[in-house]
């Protein structure tokens, strides 16, 4: 697993690395689910198989048989120092391997066909593959954990036991660890208290089930982290609902949360709550997935609204609603509002003579330069075809001439590449401006933009190439020029 700050746990060039920190995150969780022993030599929790089924996931070149054989490997070594298990420790770490391979594989496999970005958000799928590497693995492990004259008529609730751990342990942590990522602080947003209700409500419904007791407690958080489904991003829902599953969890196990009315607690009802546990937990999940599809879908159709897709600059609509909030402009009361309307010259040309595959690359590669001569200093818009149009602020019309002015220079100045040639363009500009005074900067901005479209045509009549507007003389032009 990799964080965004570039330091990178595994690496494809680092071969050895890998073997070794695979070596030593395989023996470390080994150790700690062995820690959490409850029943004979099960574990209340055996969260190493989930943990490595992410780490190849994540890093899907550690998908070789020599990683899989360095993780069999440590779990041997674990068990040869402290443990007695003998022949019997192959066939039951065996089982982990299976269930390691076979929820790596699938996850791996669907990411393959499906072609998903965020494939480790479809908690479905996820929830199906650890049913499916749970089966498999608690049955051979089962089968491993018997000796000769062991008794088979404890052989089903052993295995249900098993089962139920893998799968619950499987479903509760991998969502996590497939979604879990450095935080970004600098782009936190702004903490509001309201922000923490729905953990608040996850907290009290945990010790209403602990107070109120039965099956149907461990049912009380599911409003609530359906709550904090809706308010937190994913990964955080993530976390939520494994340390929620994994705290009920406990609390069952060590009677705390009663759902028998006569303990001691027996092997099928943890059997029944680590199952009711996990399916509960997938829920929240699905929602949160679906919140964040919806959110990505409408982000999506209003970058397509405000953004031009051929050159990326600002849409008319875009434009309007950037003029509607007025913090892109950074307009200051008394300052001038200029608006550039800039039209290429003799367009048609370069679509006629080089296609319409070139045409849109030099509307590419024109917005770009506009967008990078005008900096921080304006918002640049496409209006259609290769009309374009610019808005800033300014203290005086004389310093919005001079930013135009620079942007026609620039534009001349520049080559621009399609298939090895170089075209030069040029750009006509009209300008107008005005002091907004009770009237918004969009309605300013109308009038303006009927203005500079006259001065634009006085720019083309003049013989293109050229800035024109009211308040600039002849003389200025020329020294501009």
């Amino acid at each position: 697993m990799s964080n965004q700050t570039g330091f990178k746990i595994f690496s494809p060039e680092k071969r050895l690395a890998n073997v070794i920190n695979i070596f030593v995150i395989t023996t470390l969780f080994y150790f700690f689910g062995a820690s959490l022993r409850l029943i004979d030599e099960l574990s209340l929790f055996w969260p190493l198989n989930a943990v490595l089924a992410a780490v190849f996931v994540r890093n899907p070149f550690l998908n070789r048989p020599i990683y899989y054989f360095i993780c069999y490997s440590a779990m041997i070594v674990y068990d040869a120092f402290t443990t007695h298990w003998g022949w019997q420790s192959a066939i039951i770490n065996l089982s982990n391997m299976i269930f390691i391979i076979l929820a790596a594989g699938l996850l791996l496999r669907y990411t393959r066909v499906q072609d998903e970005n965020n494939w480790a958000l479809n908690a479905f799928n996820l929830f199906y593959f650890c049913l499916i590497a749970s089966l498999l693995s608690s049955l051979l492990g089962s089968v491993g954990s018997f000796g000769p004259s062991s008794d088979y008529r404890k052989f089903l609730p052993l295995f249900a036991d098993w089962f139920s751990e893998q799968f619950s342990t499987g479903v509760l942590l991998m969502p996590f660890l497939l979604m879990a990522k450095w935080p970004q602080w600098d782009k936190l947003p702004a903490f509001h208290v309201s922000k923490i209700y729905p953990l608040l409500g996850v907290i009290i419904s945990i010790i209403a089930s602990v107070l109120i007791g039965g099956a149907g407690s461990l049912a009380f958080p599911l409003p609530a982290l359906i709550w904090c489904a809706i308010r937190y991003p994913v990964p955080v829902t993530a976390l939520i609902t494994l340390l929620t599953g994994g705290i009920e969890i406990v609390l069952v196990a060590n009677t705390i949360v009663m759902i028998h009315e006569n303990p001691p607690r027996v092997l099928n009802e943890m059997f029944s709550a680590r199952l009711g546990i996990a399916t509960m937990a997938i829920c929240p999940l699905i929602v949160s997935v679906s919140v964040d599809a919806i959110n990505r879908l409408i982000k999506q159709t209003s970058l397509r609204a405000d953004f031009d897709f051929l050159t990326g600059v600002h849409s008319r609509s875009g434009l309007y609603e950037a003029l509607k909030v007025k913090a892109p402009l950074k307009h200051q009361p008394n300052q001038k509002l200029c608006v550039m309307l800039l039209d290429i010259d003799y367009f048609k040309r370069i679509n006629d003579n080089y296609g319409h595959e070139c045409g849109d690359v030099v509307l590419a590669a024109f917005a770009a330069q506009l967008k990078k001569t005008v900096g921080e200093d304006g918002l640049v818009a496409r209006l259609g075809g290769e009309e374009f149009v610019v808005a800033c602020s300014t203290c005086t019309e004389e310093q919005g001439y001079a930013i135009a002015e620079k942007i026609r220079q620039s534009i001349e100045l520049t080559a621009f590449r399609y298939q090895q040639q170089s075209l030069f363009i040029t750009v006509s500009i009209g300008l107008a401006a005005t002091t907004p005074d009770k009237e918004t900067l969009l309605d300013a901005f109308n009038s303006l933009l009927a203005q500079a479209d006259k001065y634009l045509y006085l720019s083309k009549r003049n013989g293109r190439n050229q800035t024109c507007t009211s308040h600039i003389t002849q003389e200025d032009m020329a020294a501009s020029i």
